[in-house]
């Protein structure tokens, strides 16, 4: 009489206490999240701090049940291809990949673990997504993310805005860069459309960034500075001769802004990481990242500075300071 009431009661409390360790294991997951960017700027830091902000609203907070490793490559690609070594040994759950090089060097080597890119301009180019494999669309393998893909003829035509009679417009790009290169050709091809001319300088380092700016600074009624980094970092003298010439400057860079260009029409990092933080949430919560579609930041920000506007000799018309995102007044 025993054994034949008794065993089945056993049986379901047994299984009772079994479900609820492995949801109890389940809860009490600690998520290690591995980060690899390539050099430390302003740009990569904002986009980790969006993803880890997305990660923290979907409820995976760190020291709490995510572990984040940050890894910076200093530019150098070995210690880059070292890092995502370091990752697939270690069995990270994730790996959230900053930019270009370290995106290509992690989704060549890794198959296994998730990978989430962002602020990659081209994720086709770079082979991080199947050549057919459109903005929007699934890749169908362990990577998904968020491109970054300047929109150079969305800035000009916007830029054209504030100063609708500029028919020249100067421009300054670093001859090695392949990125920057990219979006000259760009620049060019909108340029054409818009029936203005474009005056470049192309230069090899940050010195003749400042030596082209004068050059350019009395032939031309404004500069368009796209996003490159050896031009961008002279960006403090290049805006002491256009306050002194009297030429308007705008960049591709949010950041530029408050350092004295007038405006900039472009992508906010935070924003690109919030995305890709989105979809490493998704993922941690089971869902595969091949079938998360990987996609394009829509959303751009018009940033300017009346005091730059003043200093470079214009004067801002109120529908397009309506129409900013952000205004500086100092």
């Amino acid at each position: 009489m025993w054994k034949k009431v008794y065993p089945p009661l056993i049986l379901i409390l047994l299984l009772s206490v079994c479900s609820l360790l492995a949801q109890d294991k389940k809860a009490k997951k600690i998520f290690r999240i591995g980060v690899t960017q390539f050099t430390s700027t302003v740009a990569s830091e904002k986009d980790q701090k969006g993803f880890e902000k997305a990660l923290a609203d979907a409820g995976f907070k760190e020291k709490v049940n995510v572990i984040f490793d940050r890894q910076n490559a200093q530019g150098n690609l070995a210690d880059a291809q070292a890092t995502v070594q370091k990752f697939l040994s270690e069995k990270f759950d994730l790996i959230h990949a900053i930019g270009s090089p370290n995106s290509r060097a992690t989704v060549k080597l890794v198959e296994d673990i998730p990978v989430v890119f962002s602020s990659v301009t081209n994720p086709m180019e770079a082979g991080l997504v199947p050549k057919k494999s459109l903005p929007g669309t699934k890749t169908r393998t362990n990577v998904t993310g968020v491109s970054h893909r300047w929109p150079v003829s969305l800035q000009l035509e916007m830029y054209t805005q504030f100063l609708p009679k500029a028919k020249k417009w100067g421009t300054i790009y670093h001859q090695g860069d392949p990125h920057s290169l990219g979006l000259i050709k760009e620049m060019r091809e909108s340029a054409k459309r818009l029936g203005i001319e474009v005056m470049e300088a192309v230069i090899s380092n940050s010195e003749e960034a400042i030596q082209a700016a004068s050059f350019l600074a009395g032939k031309v009624q404004a500069f368009h500075i796209i996003y490159d980094d050896t031009v961008l970092s002279s960006l403090e003298a290049i805006v002491k001769i256009c306050n002194e010439k009297k030429v308007p400057l705008f960049t591709s860079d949010l950041e530029s802004v408050p350092k004295g260009a007038l405006a900039a029409y472009g992508l906010n990092f935070f924003t690109i990481g919030y995305s890709a933080g989105k979809r490493a949430a998704r993922i941690l919560k089971g869902e595969n990242p091949g079938n998360i579609p990987w996609g394009r930041i829509e959303k751009l920000n018009l940033v300017v500075n009346e005091k730059a506007a003043r200093a470079q000799g214009m004067i801002l018309s109120p529908e397009l300071l309506k129409r900013s995102d952000r205004i500086i007044a100092q």
